[in-house]
């Protein structure tokens, strides 16, 4: 059954990049009605936060769908070739594919050794784990699930085909106003009650939006200050050109720089600048230099305090009260996944 919760949550997380592109938006709706379950079966929730950070930053480093494609073509390919380096002709998942192996090595470490003993919680059998009264068995509309599994499908058909065509049209906006203009029109979100959903789903979000926007002024003045390219250049002179040691070090500059930032995507366009002629002037082939780039962008991204893939989490498994920020959510994460990232970014490096 633990495992059942976990391939679940896993999953969602994974299709909340692509297929349902809400991103951490549905885990305050998923996670604290789930929470009596969790207390029940004992199940470690340090393995949760690390399952749904898997499926949340592998998906989007990995698959060129949904968010994936705004990090990978939007933001990684463009800044690369921005700054003088062709990487058209080369897939993303082949670049990528070894850091991807690093996150997931890190998962199944978190779930079948490191956190599979049982942990004991509070029950707390008056709630949902929100703190909303149990009020009786909830019945179940399956006219609305139907609707909404159509929404998915065509929410994920619009999104595909705009990848494909390369049309100019923004594939996840069309998508998402596809699922939502679905579920207007057959009234299971009526127009009166559009307001509330939208204004509610702000209000749930607005803690994490605040974090991240602080985060971002920070990305702002690494930017526009320019401290980045002197720390990269004296830190890679010191290794008189060794690929292996200045591809350690940009990687575990993209580490330090992504853990302030809290954003994987923001990282990007500060990094790539300074990266691709070093790359370049190393030896290191395109394939290499995206794959480089892109794991320096992502590492940190779990793990950090001010990441929205650690906040998620946070977000829903503390509804009860019961699970810590940094103990139960920066920590695991930090360790399950940028340390075999980094390694997995490293040997790709060397090896593509």
């Amino acid at each position: 059954t633990t495992m059942l919760v976990l391939g679940g949550l896993t999953a969602m997380a994974v299709m909340s990049q692509n297929l349902i592109p809400v991103h951490i938006a549905f885990i305050p709706l998923v996670v604290p009605p789930l929470l009596i379950v969790m207390s029940r079966l004992q199940l470690d929730r340090r393995a949760v936060t690390c399952a749904i950070t898997f499926g949340l930053v592998t998906t989007y480093m990995f698959l060129p769908l949904g968010f994936g494609r705004v990090f990978l073509h939007d933001i990684l390919y463009a800044n690369i070739e921005e700054a003088g380096l062709d990487v058209s002709n080369i897939p993303a998942t082949q670049a990528m594919g070894i850091p991807a192996l690093g996150m997931l090595a890190g998962l199944l470490i978190a779930v079948f050794v490191t956190y599979r003993k049982p942990r004991v919680y509070r029950i707390d059998t008056g709630t949902t784990g929100s703190g909303d009264e149990v009020s009786g068995p909830v019945e179940i509309d399956y006219r609305k699930i139907r609707v909404a599994l159509v929404a998915v499908v065509a929410c994920f058909a619009v999104q595909t085909f705009l990848t494909w065509t390369e049309s100019e049209a923004d594939p996840l906006l069309v998508g998402a106003l596809t699922g939502l203009l679905l579920f207007m029109a057959t009234r299971v979100v009526t127009i009166a009650e559009a307001d509330d959903v939208f204004t509610g789903g702000m209000r749930m979000m607005a803690l994490i939006g605040l974090i991240m926007i602080t985060a971002q002024g920070f990305a702002n003045v690494l930017k526009e200050t320019k401290q980045i390219e002197p720390l990269v250049k004296s830190a890679t002179s010191l290794f008189a050109g060794s690929k292996p040691a200045a591809a350690f070090v940009m990687l575990l500059v993209g580490l330090i720089v992504t853990m302030g930032i809290g954003s994987s995507f923001s990282t990007l366009p500060i990094i790539s600048a300074i990266y691709v002629p070093l790359c370049v002037s190393l030896g290191f082939s395109p394939v290499a230099t995206v794959s480089l780039i892109g794991t320096a962008g992502a590492l940190g991204d779990a793990g950090s305090p001010a990441s929205d893939s650690t906040l998620g989490p946070t977000a829903g498994l503390n509804a009860d009260g019961q699970h810590d920020h940094m103990r139960d959510s920066v920590i695991p994460t930090f360790l399950h996944f940028n340390i075999p990232l980094l390694i997995a970014g490293w040997i790709a490096a060397l090896v593509l």
